[in-house]
């Protein structure tokens, strides 16, 4: 299936307009997460108590709000979850600060729910379910993991990368994956939701996918340089990438409607995961059209200037 027969779109000579649109998204994020907002960390890093409570009528979020506060239970996260096909849910997690008294957290932070809610619930019953309790020390273990999980399957890419293509073909995708890692943890800083464990699997999803969509256009670039060996470097990237829309488009866009759907109506506690996805899958795409093609035609061009040979390495051709 062809979407886009004989396209022939000048994606090079929109370069510049690419790379303001990264920079606009990349510094509002780092902006977000140095002065506004921070790396708005769930429990699973930053330590503290969720506790899942069960109500028998449908709770309001604000009244749940009020009632923490009235208790002197500050800084409390409600986050309701969401029926499926349709159906309301009377349940909803409470997650408490991170406390210092690592022993007897769980029954300080059960005990002061329950006391917060016994005082504000009087004609509606509720029943606490699940009490999960991660310490400092676990949440900076956690931490420390997600990050080298990140740079190792960034690190792994570009050795294949290497080995299978040339060097600065793996510079240029690792350059890309790192730019859609930024504005999609960015995206979290921006509308503060918390970064969970569940964030970095559909982060880690996200690096594979957008390395799989980049090695797609390398691929069909370094054919088209076998076949037009005199050609303009940036004349072979345009039509590379042209050749590949209607793939890009189709596969991209049919993944982008079911992590949408699963945003949509999965429910509260595939929200983080689902958001990252749907961000993710967007500037992942993007991002292979336009930050990773042109940084060949930019190495080129220095090599160029430099002095230095040009020509990227093109596929051997394969006799049969």
């Amino acid at each position: 299936m062809e979407l886009f027969r004989n396209a022939n779109i000048d994606w090079l000579g929109k370069k510049w307009y690419f790379l303001g649109f990264s920079l606009i998204f990349s510094v509002a994020g780092i902006f977000s997460m140095l002065f506004w907002h921070g790396i708005p960390r769930g429990v699973d890093f930053k330590g503290g108590t969720q506790i899942t409570v069960h109500f028998d009528a449908t709770p309001n979020d604000d009244h749940l709000r009020a009632a923490m506060d009235k208790a002197g239970i500050k800084d409390a996260r409600i986050q309701r979850i969401s029926g499926t096909n349709g159906q309301s849910n009377n349940d909803a997690i409470i997650s408490l600060p991170q406390s210092t008294a690592q022993d007897s957290a769980h029954d300080q932070g059960r005990a002061a729910v329950e006391g917060a809610l016994s005082a504000n619930y009087h004609d509606s019953g509720f029943s606490v379910q699940q009490v999960d309790i991660v310490g400092p020390t676990a949440g900076k273990q956690l931490t420390h993991q997600a990050f080298l999980a990140t740079l190792y399957s960034l690190l792994g890419m570009l050795v294949y990368l290497w080995f299978r293509f040339e060097l600065i073909y793996g510079v240029a995708a690792v350059v890309a994956v790192f730019h859609d890692t930024l504005i999609t943890i960015g995206f979290f800083s921006l509308t503060n939701q918390e970064i969970t464990l569940t964030v970095i699997a559909a982060i880690l999803t996200l690096v594979g996918y957008s390395m799989n969509d980049t090695i797609v256009v390398f691929d069909r670039i370094r054919e088209n340089l076998a076949l037009n060996r005199r050609e303009q470097l940036a004349d072979v990237v345009n039509r590379s990438i042209n050749q590949t829309l209607s793939r890009t488009v189709i596969a991209s866009g049919l993944t982008f409607l079911t992590v949408l759907c699963l945003y949509v109506f999965g429910g509260e506690v595939l929200h983080g995961f689902s958001f990252a996805l749907v961000v993710g899958i967007l500037i992942g795409t993007y991002s292979s059209i336009a930050v990773a093609a042109p940084m060949l035609v930019a190495y080129q061009d220095w090599r160029a200037k430099s002095g230095k040979k040009a020509a990227l390495p093109a596929a051997k051709v394969v006799r049969r």
